[in-house]
């Protein structure tokens, strides 16, 4: 399939595992965007005014769950650890149908709900993209991850339509069921990808790499460590909480605008599920004939700068126009951006280092700091219109975040490129 290797700028004997990768992200994702407008729905029951009520107990849920990840993962084998956290969470999802099935609109249910998909869901994926960077090598993730993040991207385009197709005859409930059954396929695609990994990626003969059969030395805490030492990891820590900031900003204006014009609960799952529609197309495209010859060309720091620049001036136009129409098309601009340039950059920038800050570190400023970041920014949203502020001055607030966000993911970026050059992954971690 020669067409296939050019189209996604994979060479002799990557196909198999780059396909391989692409589907492991559909299964995830797909199961994720067919809950997705059921928990934004569930998020607006509980009232607009108390999301950040929500996004404190994420963050507090996702405090408590780092350290029992990070003793699992001291003690299971980096090539099963994926599949004990797949299937604890597949038990999670089936347990939360229950609930649904003998309860269907208890608001303590919704609440729950809400928080704890929110901490599955960058698990599960910071999971995935862990084990994606311990199968490629650096020039490979170069190469293949934009085409490989493109299975998020019709996993979210799927997701949503299977979702509105069988919410009707499976019911909330049937939905949950099914997501669990969606992560099942992920186990055997995991297990060809280590496979592989020692054939023909990271660790292949020659390669200098951390062999998969022991577990990630260290203590449930030691992400924390990992960073607080490492100037590179403190960059992306702070890249991620401008990420955060942003998306939190955007996010809040997006629920108080449909809360306003969309009061059916039923109308407002049709307009999420229409954004995510619109931004999953969207990055699809992107993911499979732009980003990649992005990365190749430009370097990853034009991955990671070039969006935020655009979402600036997306701020910029809310601030000028606070319309949804103008909400909604800066909605779709940051996720996209997200989705096919920015996450695939952020987690080529982990491919450089060991199994330690691939697995510990990576996770936690995957989801302590990310959640944090929404948590303080959902705070910090919620001064601003306390104190009268309107939403023209908290979008242009939004637009100087995002300007320092672009600096520094152009400057990561650099620095990502520099440790090309280290001659192990010892040595690519200042």
């Amino acid at each position: 399939m020669p067409l296939l290797h050019r189209a996604i700028h994979a060479r002799a004997g990557e196909l198999a595992p780059a396909l391989a990768a692409f589907a492991l992200l559909l299964c995830l994702f797909g199961g994720y965007f067919m809950l997705r407008p059921v928990r934004e729905t569930m998020g607006i029951a509980g009232g607009v005014e108390n999301l950040q009520w929500l996004f404190s107990a994420t963050f507090v849920v996702m405090l408590l769950a780092v350290p029992a990840y990070g003793w699992l993962n001291a003690r299971v084998p980096r090539r099963v650890f994926l599949d004990c956290v797949y299937l604890f969470f597949a038990s999670n999802l089936l347990g939360f149908a229950w609930l649904l099935w003998r309860t269907p609109d208890p608001l303590w249910v919704a609440r729950a709900f809400y928080v704890w998909l929110s901490v599955y869901n960058l698990f599960v994926v910071s999971l995935a993209w862990s084990l994606l960077a311990d199968v490629f090598d650096r020039r490979q993730s170069k190469r293949l991850f934009p085409s490989i993040a493109a299975g998020a991207s019709l996993g979210g385009l799927l997701g949503p339509v299977l979702g509105g197709l069988l919410v009707g005859p499976l019911g909330t409930a049937g939905l949950l069921a099914l997501a669990a059954l969606l992560l099942l396929p992920t186990l055997a695609l995991r297990r060809f990808l280590m496979t592989w990994r020692g054939i023909g990626g990271a660790g292949r003969p020659g390669a200098e790499s951390e062999p998969p059969e022991r577990p990630v030395p260290g203590n449930p805490f030691s992400g924390i460590s990992l960073v607080l030492g490492s100037p590179y990891l403190l960059g992306i820590c702070a890249f991620v909480l401008l990420l955060s900031c942003t998306s939190t900003f955007l996010y809040f204006e997006q629920a108080r605008l449909v809360a306003a014009l969309f009061p059916d609960s039923r109308q407002q799952v049709r307009v999420f599920a229409l954004i995510d529609f619109s931004v999953q197309s969207l990055s699809l495209i992107c993911q499979l004939f732009v980003a990649g010859r992005v990365a190749q060309r430009f370097g990853v720091g034009a991955l990671l700068a070039v969006v935020p620049l655009l979402v600036a001036l997306g701020f910029l136009a809310l601030a000028w126009q606070p319309q949804f129409a103008v909400l909604a098309g800066v909605m779709v601009l940051r996720r996209v951006g997200e989705y096919a340039f920015i996450r695939p950059g952020r987690e080529m920038l982990f491919v450089p280092l060991g199994a330690q800050q691939k697995y510990r570190a990576k996770n936690f400023i995957d989801t302590v700091v990310y959640r944090g970041g929404d948590a303080l920014s959902a705070w910090l949203n919620t001064l601003l219109t306390g104190i009268g502020l309107a939403a023209a001055a908290v979008a242009l607030v939004g637009a100087g975040v995002a300007v320092v966000w672009s600096a520094l993911g152009w400057r990561l970026g650099v620095r990502h490129e520099h440790t090309e050059s280290s001659a192990s992954p010892q040595e690519a971690n200042p």
